[in-house]
C-alpha cells in the first residue's frame, strides 16, 4: 500500500505522540516508520543509513546501548533525531496541547 504525503505525515505525528506518552518505544517507532512509511527491509534500511543489520535489529528491539550518533544516524532519513522526552505522560500531554507563542522578530 502506498501512502500519500499527508498520510505519512499523519502517521509520523501519531507515532511521535505515542512515543512522548510512553506508549511506543524508540525502537518500535523506528520499526513502524521504516516499514510503514518507507517500506524498507531491515537490510535495505541498514545499508541506506550505514549501520549493520544487527545494529538496526538491536535498536528496533530496544536492546543494547547505542551511542547518540548511531541513533541520530538511523533516524535522520526520517527527518528526526533523538532528543529529550518527558518521563511523565502528563507532562507530554501538556506539551502537546500547548502552542508556542509567536515571537516578533526585530
Amino acid at each position: 500500500m502506498s501512502m500519500t504525503a499527508e498520510q505519512r505525515q499523519a502517521l509520523l505525528v501519531t507515532l511521535i505522540q505515542q512515543h512522548l506518552l510512553g506508549e511506543l518505544t524508540q525502537g518500535q517507532m523506528l520499526k513502524r516508520l521504516r516499514k510503514d512509511v518507507l517500506g524498507f527491509s531491515q537490510t535495505r534500511y541498514a545499508e541506506l543509513v550505514g549501520v549493520s543489520r544487527r545494529t538496526l535489529t538491536d535498536i528496533e528491539q530496544d536492546k543494547g546501548s547505542q551511542v547518540q550518533s548511531i541513533i541520530d544516524k538511523v533516524f535522520k532519513p526520517l527527518g528526526m533525531k533523538s532528543g529529550l522526552t518527558p518521563v511523565h505522560p502528563h507532562v507530554a500531554k501538556h506539551v502537546m496541547n500547548t502552542h508556542s507563542p509567536t515571537v516578533d522578530e526585530p
